[in-house]
């Protein structure tokens, strides 16, 4: 058998110097490089030999992050400009339109992995995009510029959101989320809309200048389009890698699959705190926190009954717990959130990440 070798050539090459070799080096190294030109390679494995495929699955997980970014981005657009030209009031925007808009990369991912069966990657998405909501988006935003908030201000959307994480305990109990689950979610969302909307009372119509209503509707389509794609680039792209990898697909759907789907909320909250408009930042953690626990989780489970891990209730729940409590009582003590606090949430990410990591 011939003896393997990391260069071409190298063991004809020391070859001839071993004793009786009648054939001289030089011209034993150019025959082994003139063999070795005719017939096939026999050097180590690649990366490409040991996952096939991998490098194109890589691919597609990077396409499908960025359908989501730019999709999400225009369907908020999008969205928003056909309601303005149709003269809904501006408080039904930003709950609803903007609401349910950057929370759709959330519901598409989950409903598609529902349905391809990949039940860890439909819960780690909503649970770990929570966490990702608070100790990330929060945390870079506040390192960005320090923001003020008031909990009186804030008290209500603050009590929806522990309500809503609390509300993943009794709803994974039984080790699955079946549709009466999801209706009791759903009905959640419902309420939480119908009390906003009677607390804010009554607005004047806006009077701004919008895009005509075919360019918003196009934009809008091309949105939901490019995020459908996006979505199921990947799932599909994120159940490879797990299984290449060895990685449950819990801990993809708590990583990777969290952090993409919630770029939405990451453009939106580091753009407002660059422009010192930090209370958007902050409500839009809170609001999609809550979207995505009552809605998001409630339509899926509507759609398709989701098995829950162990594991969901045992570490990641009360993480997401945690990191909840840990805002409000920051924002109730400090009044806010100052660098110094953005950079301990970041911290606390990134130790979370760690711990997933070694699991």
């Amino acid at each position: 058998m011939r003896e393997p070798c990391f260069f071409p050539g190298r063991a004809d090459f020391f070859r001839g110097f071993r004793v009786g070799n009648k054939t001289p080096p030089i011209a034993a190294l150019r025959a082994a490089r003139r063999t070795r030109a005719l017939t096939p390679h026999r050097d180590l494995p690649s990366e490409g030999d040991l996952f096939p495929g991998f490098d194109m699955t890589a691919v597609f997980f990077a396409l499908g992050l960025a359908g989501l970014f730019f999709g999400g981005n225009w369907l908020v657009q999008g969205a928003s400009a056909a309601a303005l030209r149709l003269r809904i009031p501006p408080l039904i925007i930003g709950l609803i339109v903007v609401g349910f808009g950057t929370s759709t990369p959330e519901l598409l991912v989950s409903v598609q992995a529902a349905l391809a069966g990949a039940s860890g990657i439909a819960i780690g998405n909503v649970v770990g995009s929570n966490i990702a909501n608070i100790l990330l988006i929060l945390g870079v935003s506040a390192v960005i510029g320090p923001f003020a908030a008031s909990l009186s201000r804030l008290r209500r959307d603050l009590g929806w959101m522990m309500a809503a994480a609390l509300a993943t305990i009794p709803a994974f109990w039984s080790g699955m989320v079946g549709r009466w689950e999801g209706i009791a979610l759903v009905l959640g969302i419902a309420a939480y809309i119908a009390v906003c909307l009677r607390q804010a009372g009554s607005e004047d119509e806006p009077d701004i200048a919008t895009a005509p209503l075919w360019r918003s509707g196009l934009t809008l389509l091309g949105g939901l389009v490019v995020l459908l794609v996006g979505a199921r680039l990947l799932i599909d792209s994120a159940t490879e890698i797990a299984r290449a990898f060895g990685v449950s697909e819990a801990v993809i759907g708590l990583t990777i699959v969290a952090i993409g789907t919630s770029l939405p909320e990451l453009a939106t909250s580091v753009i407002a705190a660059f422009r010192g408009q930090r209370d958007i930042a902050l409500g839009n953690v809170v609001g999609s926190n809550i979207f995505n626990i009552l809605a998001i989780l409630g339509i899926t489970a509507l759609i398709a009954p989701i098995p829950v891990e162990s594991r969901f209730l045992l570490v990641d729940v009360p993480v997401m717990i945690g990191a909840s409590v840990l805002l409000v009582a920051t924002i109730a003590w400090a009044r806010g959130l100052e660098r110094l606090g953005g950079a301990s949430f970041l911290a606390l990410y990134a130790l979370y990440m760690v711990a997933l990591s070694v699991t």
